[in-house]
């Protein structure tokens, strides 16, 4: 008898940094070049099989934008995992992650939000060849280190780099995280 489990994903970083793009092109191996900013919060689901379980991630994608980040507990409010995303190329979408995580964390259940994992990704690594990148990875890895070593990886949604390693990693610890719950 295969259990299946619904594992709700939380997207989080600035405005412009790729995640509705990252989503669209894990879910429906879609990358579009017109940027649409995200209003409010929206969610994509995919089906994974991992060992003898059938595992659905809802991905949720939130507005980057700072007048929607008052949204956030709702949207938060029972997340297995938190994937945290910057522009390698932009230096302010790196320095606000800082502040994201604090927001999940204060905004997610009390009590919850230490156990909830988070994974960081680095997007547009594609940009101008990647001539264009202005925070180093030794950089990002040693945010994700000082922070309890997050996993790291490096994505881009246009040529389809890196995304189902990424997920495949956030659907691994959400699982683990909500197998902790029981």
């Amino acid at each position: 008898m295969k259990r299946r489990n619904l594992l709700k994903v939380i997207v989080l970083g600035d405005s412009g940094v790729g995640k509705t793009s990252l989503m669209n092109q894990y879910v429906y191996n879609k990358f579009s070049q017109q940027y649409k900013a995200t209003i409010g919060a929206d969610f994509v689901t995919k089906e994974l099989q991992m060992d003898d379980k059938l595992v659905t991630l809802q991905i949720w994608d939130t507005a980057g934008q700072e007048r929607f980040q008052s949204l956030g507990s709702a949207f938060y409010r029972g997340a297995d995992c938190c994937v945290l995303v910057y522009d390698v190329n932009v230096q302010k979408t790196f320095e606000s992650l800082q502040n994201w995580r604090e927001e999940f964390l204060k905004q997610a259940d009390p009590g919850e939000h230490e156990a909830c994992p988070f994974v960081l990704l680095g997007n547009k690594i594609d940009t101008d060849g990647g001539s264009s990148r202005v925070v180093p990875q030794k950089k990002a890895l040693e945010w994700c280190a000082y922070r309890g070593n997050i996993p790291y990886f490096e994505t881009s949604a246009k040529e389809d780099y890196n995304i189902d390693e990424a997920f495949l990693c956030v659907a691994k610890i959400a699982l683990k995280n909500e197998h902790k719950d029981m």
